[in-house]
């Protein structure tokens, strides 16, 4: 990872750079972007002139001047910068410097501009996992209040943030907007549906079992699948497979893992969408109406280190050990999901839809999961819950990178960045964008003709964002009083179950109670000097375990943790999704 001086020598390297001096800058270029490279468009020919007509106005002031922006490095955000920032400086005479970084070294930059109030970037396309820092620091900008007041001269007036589908994961409990997504992705289920088709295997699975092979209902279901393909297949022409894929590296992508939702996947959280109150995913507390966090420990009220939480743990490490192929355990987020187009592993129960593009290459291109016609052998499916799941609870994780702006950047490139910010989302260009990378932030994008047109190729991508499901897969939200502090435990903490060094059970009660300390902290620089605007935590007063657990803080032990599997056929799924 970067540390701050370098990135404070980056910034001041970019800052000494020459100005850019675009010789032409206006309609004429607007016209050739908008014919040869933002196709589609969900809006008319004549509306995306106007619309991009806005962009050459606005942008007036600043022409000349260069900017620099962060994002973390996803197919997405390679086309903005090798792509869109050529197209916004050759129509608005704005150079954008678009970096690409790794997530950690994004969230390391963005804390440490929160620290110093020193302007490293101009604006970060962060993770909308931080709202509940945002909105309780204050350090970044309420967009509402902007876009009605400083900022409202270079407001888009068709940027039409209703229809943006990751809007409610960007709102603070204060009802204000304080990022705006640009680019958002689940964690779904993801299988080889040629496997699964196999009449030899549907038949071997049914004898064994007792239920029909298809796509796992329940965690049970998928233990079994992996187990089949792991145990029974073994070989697919001669090809050595595995029954299920992970991850285990000891990195920060470790934390990102288990913080995506796996434990509300496995019920550990309470009822409520877009998270759990009062218990979220990651086990903090925190009461319906109040905007203080209590606590993450089972003693607190909390659930970080419940039943429900230390099984979600052990089945990650029981089946990368017992069913993912060797060496598993030592990729990081970026090795583990394009690895799947080896063509070796028949299902994946945490696998993100940012990896879709990839997943859909040419077999040219050495993917083995599509078929000689370069049609998906694999689909995409919703994912399967644990025993103490609820309906009502979210099911999974839903990644939202979003715009953030922060007042330490002055107003002048605050306002060029926000010009940026709003045309790579802007009407004229998402959907050509969401094409590129499969990232869809528009429902009207995700609705055009398009997309149905498309939909075969990718696997349940087009189905599952038109689905009435979909919002069951939500960020971290309100409850996560400071992201950067606390996200940085969970992996180092997680990272020692891989290692054999402790439980379990172990592990996360050592992180629960790391994060009660530091939430401590919080609490008392909240108290002495409003850091966290009055919303800090407030912890409440340890009980013994046995006053919680089942009794309105987390949930008791179930006697029986693997109950039978349930599946469904997956055309039985999109036919639902259909209906709806």
């Amino acid at each position: 990872m970067k540390n701050y001086r370098s990135l404070l020598a980056a910034t001041a390297v970019a800052a000494l750079m020459a100005v850019a001096s675009p010789a032409m800058a206006g309609m004429d270029e607007a016209k050739k972007w908008a014919e040869s490279e933002f196709q589609p468009t969900t809006l008319s020919a004549a509306d995306q002139m106007k619309e991009l007509e806005w962009f050459v106005k606005a942008a007036e002031p600043f022409k000349g001047m260069e900017i620099n922006v962060l994002s973390e490095t996803i197919p997405t955000h390679e086309y903005e910068s090798k792509t869109l920032t050529k197209a916004f400086e050759e129509i608005t005479g704005i150079k954008v410097n678009h970096q690409l970084l790794g997530e950690g070294e994004v969230v390391q930059a963005v804390q440490t501009q929160m620290q110093t109030n020193r302007n490293l970037y101009d604006a970060y396309i962060n993770d909308s996992d931080l709202i509940g820092t945002h909105s309780r620091l204050q350090l970044a900008v309420n967009l509402t209040d902007w876009m009605a007041g400083d900022g409202k001269d270079v407001t888009l007036p068709t940027l039409d943030v209703d229809d943006f589908i990751g809007k409610d994961f960007t709102t603070g409990p204060d009802g204000k907007l304080y990022q705006l997504p640009d680019q958002q992705f689940a964690n779904l289920y993801w299988f080889r549906k040629d496997w699964f088709d196999n009449a030899d295997f549907q038949k071997r699975f049914k004898a064994k079992y007792g239920y029909d092979l298809g796509v796992p209902v329940n965690w049970s279901a998928y233990e079994d699948i992996a187990e089949f393909f792991t145990v029974d297949v073994k070989e697919i022409n001669g090809v050595k497979v595995y029954g299920h894929m992970d991850y285990g590296k000891r990195a920060p992508d470790l934390g990102w893992r288990m913080t995506d939702a796996w434990l509300s996947m496995a019920g550990a959280g309470s009822k409520g969408l877009p998270n759990g109150r009062p218990i979220d995913e990651w086990g903090i507390r925190m009461e319906d109406g109040s905007c203080n966090p209590a606590g993450a420990s089972v003693t607190r009220g909390g659930g970080a280190n419940g039943p429900a939480a230390v099984y979600a743990i052990r089945k990650w490490d029981e089946w990368l050990r017992k069913y993912a192929p060797p060496g598993a355990a030592d990729y990081d987020f970026y090795q583990s999901l394009p690895a799947l187009s080896q063509g070796n592993v028949a299902q994946q129960i945490f696998w993100y839809t940012a990896f879709t593009a990839s997943m859909v290459a040419p077999k040219s291109e050495g993917n083995n999961t599509v078929d000689d016609a370069g049609k998906p052998q694999w689909r995409m499916a919703p994912s399967p819950h644990g025993p103490y799941w609820e309906k009502g609870q979210k099911l999974g994780y839903q990644d939202a990178g979003s715009w953030t702006l922060f007042k330490s950047t002055p107003v002048d490139r605050r306002k060029a960045a926000w010009l940026y910010a709003q045309f790579v989302v802007s009407k004229s260009v998402s959907l050509k964008k969401s094409h590129v990378g499969l990232t869809i932030i528009r429902d009207s994008d995700i609705r055009h003709q398009s997309f149905t047109d498309r939909a075969p190729n990718l696997g349940g991508l087009v189905e599952f964002y038109r689905s009435p499901d979909r919002v069951n897969w939500t960020p971290t939200g309100v409850n996560v009083p400071d992201y950067p502090k606390l996200a940085q435990l969970w992996w180092q903490n997680i990272g020692d179950v891989n290692s054999g060094a402790f439980t379990p059970q172990q592990a996360m009660d050592r992180l629960a109670g790391e994060m009660d300390q530091v939430m401590g902290r919080m609490e008392r620089a909240d108290k002495a000097n409003k850091t966290y605007g009055g919303c800090g935590p407030r912890l409440n007063e340890e009980k013994d375990a046995a006053e919680w657990l089942g009794k309105g803080g987390a949930k008791a032990k179930l006697a029986n943790e693997k109950p039978k599997g349930e599946t469904i056929a997956y055309d039985e799924l999109v036919k639902r999704w259909s209906a709806n």
